[in-house]
């Protein structure tokens, strides 16, 4: 595994770029309507429930990834399988995130190019990204944070003059009771995107202060819920709930509105500058993990060497994922979260965390 060192600071930037990342483009929690705001706060304590579990793990193992310590947790060739499944998840995970910034593009503004080459100059980036290490991967994160963040509020200030906002369109509140909304907890908000910080299992080991683990990532964690839940609440309050419901990327058409004394208008510019940033650090991060990953598994010396081989695997699944958009959309609200999500995010890390207390317990309580 690579022997980098990033600063709390820096592991606190890619936590929240990618927990945005795509996150704040989809319509997040449309099937709680109104509520869905209240979906994704209610998601966000749950994902922080969730990454205690990753916590626990890592303060048994400080110094190692998932797919090492799962080998001691469960034995070295039961591990290896299972580390084995979280890179081909990993590296799944990488294909439906390239899918979706590839499918927004070739939608809006590059209506004449093909999905492939799209897709495939966004994977050749990341390679290259990927070639550097991942301490250039969090020393560029700190610079477009700024630039991420700068654009936010310039959205959001042009929203305002705009005068789109129509706050009458959160009412009625649990319109249809609680069932709605906690059913879109259970099978969206909760793990996607709080529960997929399972891929910082891969890179926390990285943090130079190792007490500042739990700060940094709760910190990201609750900021990017933050954004997301505002940037909700704004695109229903612009678009109303019919809308933002029906809409596949309701930010595009939230910004899409925004007109200025008939001299500032057509700013999708801006949704797409955080698209291409948002898109590029969330694909890196799983990317990266998968890398790291098989290096370990496979006991390479030099895992820079993956990744030629795991980007054509990514940017192949990116193509072939689906047929159609609809087919895409399907996939990841039906079939993703129960059986791929929950059991990576949340099942199996739970019970290889009651096997490493019960083994943790055992080398406390044995004779010297």
């Amino acid at each position: 595994m690579e022997k980098a060192k990033v600063s709390a600071f820096q592991m606190f930037v890619l936590i929240v770029l990618f927990e945005m990342g795509s996150a704040i483009l989809l319509g997040l929690g449309s099937q709680a309507k109104q509520d869905a705001w209240i979906a994704i706060l209610f998601g966000l304590g749950g994902g922080v429930i969730v990454f205690f579990i990753y916590y626990r793990l890592y303060m048994y193992y400080p110094d190692l990834p998932l797919t090492s310590y799962l080998q001691k947790i469960v034995g070295k060739w039961p591990g290896r399988f299972i580390g084995f499944l979280y890179i081909v998840y990993f590296m799944y995970q990488a294909s439906r995130i390239l899918r979706d910034f590839g499918e927004l593009l070739a939608t809006t503004i590059y209506n004449s190019t093909p999905l492939f080459v799209i897709n495939t100059l966004m994977i050749v980036t990341i390679i290259y990204a990927m070639h550097k290490g991942f301490e250039v991967l969090a020393r560029v994160g700190e610079i477009f944070f700024g630039i991420v963040y700068l654009t936010a509020i310039l959205g959001m200030l042009l929203i305002v003059f705009s005068g789109l906002i129509h706050l009458g369109n959160l009412k009625p509140m649990l319109e249809n009771g609680l069932k709605p909304v906690i059913k879109t907890i259970l099978i969206e908000t909760i793990t996607f995107p709080f529960g997929e910080m399972i891929v910082f299992t891969m890179v926390l080991p990285f943090l130079n202060d190792k007490k500042k683990v739990k700060i940094v990532c709760l910190g990201g964690m609750i900021l990017a819920g933050i954004n997301i839940t505002i940037t909700t609440i704004v695109n229903i309050s612009v678009l109303g709930v019919g809308l933002f419901h029906a809409a596949t990327f309701p930010l595009l058409s939230t910004i899409g509105r925004i007109q200025i004394a008939d001299f500032i208008e057509r700013l999708d510019v801006l949704f797409m500058l955080y698209l291409i940033i948002g898109g590029f650090f969330k694909i890196a991060i799983y990317f990266y993990a998968a890398m790291a990953g098989a290096a370990d598994i496979f006991q390479l010396k030099n895992q820079r060497k993956l990744g030629f081989p795991i980007g054509l695997i990514v940017l192949c699944g990116s193509i072939t994922i689906a047929s159609n958009i609809a087919e895409f959309m399907q996939e990841g609200i039906v079939i993703v979260p129960i059986y791929l999500s929950w059991p990576f995010q949340i099942i199996i890390p739970f019970i290889l965390l009651i096997i490493a207390f019960l083994r943790n317990r055992k080398k406390k309580t044995s004779p010297a």
